[in-house]
């Protein structure tokens, strides 16, 4: 059985350093992408405080089509340069936006979001795997050392799908 870590951290890059090694060994010898997925998302939401929603978008060739996650019943498709999940997969930019109300076009699955921060994440071939999306209750709850982090969990994760 695994055991999430709760600790106090000196600061959030210490924070997301041990993330990425509790990632690394929670995924390392399984090879099947979904229990993977479950298992990162459920590391994050129980790691992390102040999150609402976190999981996986995953694109199918066409558009994105909701995957493994933590939270509340979520919206199922979003294409390609739609919201912030889409833009995200649409410019392979990882989209911090601090005030939901502020994104022109945001998708609000969940009315409490009020900031957000999305992956993009592709295969070592360089095509488009999907993205990683967490949500936050709490405007301005992600800045750039979140963005660092994350950016750093999902590398982790997608050694897991390009092994």
């Amino acid at each position: 059985m695994y055991e999430v870590k709760t600790q106090a951290y000196a600061s959030k890059r210490e924070h997301y350093a041990d993330l990425c090694l509790q990632a690394r060994g929670l995924l390392e010898g399984e090879s099947d992408i979904t229990a993977n997925a479950a298992n990162f998302g459920a590391l994050i939401y129980h790691s992390l405080p102040d999150l609402n929603w976190c999981g996986f978008y995953l694109f199918d060739g066409t558009e994105l089509v909701v995957g493994p996650f933590q939270g509340k019943p979520a919206c199922i498709r979003i294409a390609l340069g739609r919201g912030v999940c889409g833009t995200a997969a649409q410019t392979r930019q990882t989209q911090l936006v601090r005030d939901v109300n502020q994104f022109d076009g945001h998708i609000a699955c969940d009315a409490a979001s009020q900031s957000e921060i999305v992956v993009p994440l592709t295969r070592a071939d360089g095509r488009l795997f999907g993205v990683w999306d967490v949500d936050s209750p709490s405007i301005a709850r992600f800045d750039d050392e979140d963005r660092a982090g994350m950016e750093a969990l999902c590398a982790v994760f997608m050694e897991s799908v390009n092994r």
